[in-house]
């Protein structure tokens, strides 16, 4: 079986080819993200998962969804709001609850941060959350969106065994390397892939930082540039 494929394209979005073929999108944010490669953007995608519904995260999920037939989850609202702008194959749920989609195993977790869309006017779309994924080959990985550190992490580490977490490390929105690192400790993961952070001078965290707080604890940082794959 194929092994998973990670593309970061700028910020938190990410697109996953997992070991079964399928084509996953995290938090589409391409249209006016200022590292975004366009070169990268997916042609394809089964399944479209949305964090939370602010824009830097939200913005491109409605027209990949339509141009791709991909499925979108997220939470009730987010869900929801995205079907009433024309998005025809949506799965709301809610942290705790778990869904089996296309042969993988997704559950939504906690975040902590805040969730709007301004859609002339600011709409309510719900609160913050996380995905774990259990891929095809048993693999397991952890998006935890925008997030402050929190201590429910432990019992995520705990439930699901992640292997592979994906964590903001930008500091001033969400964690900063410090938080991220202890993060990923608490999580019991092998390897971090690092997020939200370098699109505006205002994301002060760094990959390296994250690695000066990991030195020592075996926990691999994935350092990609925007558009970059790796396997």
């Amino acid at each position: 079986m194929p092994t998973l494929a990670i593309t970061w394209l700028g910020h938190s979005s990410f697109r996953l080819r997992t070991p079964g073929g399928k084509e996953i999108l995290f938090d589409p944010w391409y249209t006016g993200n200022p590292v975004f490669v366009e070169a990268s953007r997916p042609k394809a995608a089964d399944l479209i998962l949305v964090s939370h519904g602010h824009s830097d995260h939200i913005t491109d999920a409605a027209a990949m969804a339509k141009a791709t037939g991909a499925t979108v989850v997220g939470i009730w609202e987010v869900a929801t709001w995205l079907g009433s702008k024309g998005v025809q194959h949506i799965e709301p749920m809610n942290k705790g609850g778990t869904i089996t989609v296309k042969g993988l195993r997704i559950t939504m977790t906690d975040a902590r941060h805040s969730s709007s869309f301004d859609d002339n006017g600011f709409v309510y779309l719900g609160e913050p959350a996380g995905f774990v994924v259990k891929l095809e080959n048993g693999q397991t990985i952890y998006f935890a969106g925008d997030t402050s550190l929190f201590g429910d992490m432990k019992l995520v580490g705990e439930l699901y065994k992640p292997d592979i977490a994906f964590l903001p490390i930008g500091d001033r929105f969400t964690m900063g390397p410090d938080t991220a690192a202890m993060a990923a400790q608490w999580l019991g993961v092998k390897q971090v892939v690092p997020m939200h952070y370098g699109t505006f001078p205002l994301l002060t965290g760094t990959p390296e930082l994250l690695e000066q707080q990991l030195a020592g604890t075996g926990i691999e940082v994935l350092k990609l540039k925007p558009g970059e794959t790796a396997q």
